[in-house]
């Protein structure tokens, strides 16, 4: 797209530069390229309608929002007398127009230097002082203020799906996120696979799974509906299938839907993870209604660099992790 605006602009500016014939001869020339220009702009930008960052459903996409248009704003205060420039320069100092001022020899200007420096510096100093301040404010792991107690979510990265596990409620579900509105996240994010990145663009703040080490994100969402998550970093063949839905429901449509999942038959133990974790591309929503209490912890220690980084949540006896179901362990 780019190189098709650049393209066009060169195309005018040598039909300026080269009428020799009148003004009249010019505008001639321009008009059938002026009057495609609507119509590029629309092929070009009908992929735009749903531009999902700028419509965010949460307290931390909403301060995204505000970054972006503020840096935009600014950013035209260059890029729209540029795009000026770029068409009155020419127009004016075209060979037929013979009203123009002619200096070979001029070389400086005080007005000319003082604005291509002021408006610049002035630019990039409210764009440091907007990113220092939102930085902090937007921190991932600093917890969201709110009277409602965070929702604890374990997120891993698989090839090519994702696993969410609930700690407090014991279940897990694969390429699903279920959770109450206005309330608040706070999850904690590993891979079992290479490097890849957990972003639901609507609620804010992408942030990496890493293999061997653990990532938080704090969100919410401050109304119900679904959201599409998915993995922002290339990640192997199956890439394209890592998304997920993410609904905020009602505190009421959460407890009935963890209670749904609790009569699930299937249980997450170490055997069902190894075969989850085999590579698949577009895995279906599935929900298990117990999960090891130490897999999260395993699947970090698959990945530590020396023995005594690895955890053993293995049980010596039956060499399994041990099971628990609505929170009472198996004997």
């Amino acid at each position: 797209m780019s190189l098709l605006w650049m393209t066009a602009l060169s195309i005018l500016i040598l039909v300026l530069a080269t009428g020799k014939t009148g003004e009249d001869t010019a505008v001639r020339k321009l008009k059938p390229f002026l009057r495609m220009l609507p119509l590029v702009g629309a092929i070009f930008t009908a992929g735009c309608s749903d531009m999902v960052l700028l419509h965010p459903k949460g307290p931390i996409g909403e301060t995204e929002r505000y970054v972006i248009l503020v840096a935009f704003a600014l950013m035209l205060l260059v890029v729209i007398p540029v795009i000026i420039m770029v068409f009155w320069f020419p127009w004016k100092y075209r060979a037929a127009n013979t009203k123009a001022d002619y200096a070979p020899k001029w070389n400086f200007s005080a007005k000319i230097e003082s604005v291509i420096w002021l408006i610049p510096l002035v630019i990039v100093t409210s764009l440091a002082v907007l990113v220092w301040s939102t930085t902090y404010h937007l921190d991932p792991y600093k917890p969201i203020a709110s009277e409602a107690k965070p929702l604890r979510i374990e997120a891993v990265s698989l090839d090519w799906k994702w696993l969410f596990i609930y700690p407090d409620q014991n279940i897990a579900v694969v390429n699903q996120l279920v959770f109450p509105a206005n309330v608040p996240l706070h999850f904690t994010i590993t891979s079992d696979t290479v490097m890849t990145a957990f972003f639901i663009p609507q609620l804010g703040s992408q942030i990496y799974a890493m293999p061997g080490m653990q990532t938080q994100l704090h969100l919410l969402a401050n109304e119900p509906g679904t959201f599409t998550g998915q993995n922002q970093q290339l990640s192997g063949e199956g890439y394209a299938y890592m998304h997920f839905q993410a609904m905020a429901v009602s505190p009421d449509e959460f407890n009935t839907w963890v209670d749904t999942s609790r009569t699930s038959p299937d249980k997450l133990d170490l055997q069902r993870y190894l075969k989850l974790a085999e590579p698949t591309n577009g895995y279906p929503v599935t929900t298990y209604s117990a999960v090891s209490p130490e897999l999260f912890r395993y699947i970090l220690g698959r990945h530590r660099t020396t023995e005594t980084e690895k955890p053993d949540p293995m049980d010596n006896k039956t060499g399994t992790i041990p099971m628990t179901t609505a929170g009472q362990e198996e004997k």
